[in-house]
């Protein structure tokens, strides 16, 4: 059969491409998008742990420990305490002859007055009771340690 040439059809022909390449181009591509967003998900929940930072404290094991539950106040007594008297309330540091007083203004308005004491390992327990008794004389009533599970980290 012979090809008839109608001038409308090349016309309409080169619409059609010409809608085809718009639409084309209308549309976004989430291909890119997903895969750039996985990356970056990848690389926040590798770089995440690593940001948290504290006191490295070697907590006592116990066998037997229960879930800190409300409000928490930690103190924590590091393996130099024997040196600097330092302890960290939260994680500022305080020399132990002020402990006292800073306790008092922080447990001034608080329903119930208790406070974690995490002493590490190494930490002797006179060491722990000097703090202990300072904690006492700020008004605290109920002094509890803080101690890990058996194979935890």
């Amino acid at each position: 059969m012979p090809k008839v040439h109608v001038a409308g059809s090349s016309v309409s022909a080169r619409l059609g491409r010409g809608r085809r390449v718009s639409t084309s181009l209308a549309e976004i591509n989430v291909v890119p998008l997903v895969d750039v967003m996985l990356v970056l998900l990848v690389i926040f929940m590798v770089t995440a742990p690593m940001i948290q930072r504290g006191i490295d404290v070697k907590l006592p094991v116990a066998t037997r420990s229960n879930q800190i539950t409300g409000e928490r106040v930690f103190i924590t007594v590091p393996v130099t305490y024997r040196q600097d008297h330092i302890v960290y309330l939260g994680t500022d540091p305080i020399r132990a002859e002020i402990l006292q007083e800073r306790i008092r203004q922080k447990m001034e308005g608080a329903a119930e007055k208790n406070v974690y004491l995490r002493g590490d390992g190494g930490v002797q327990l006179q060491e722990l009771m000097e703090v202990t008794d300072k904690l006492k004389a700020a008004g605290v009533q109920n002094v509890g340690i803080v101690t890990t599970l058996p194979g935890a980290r």
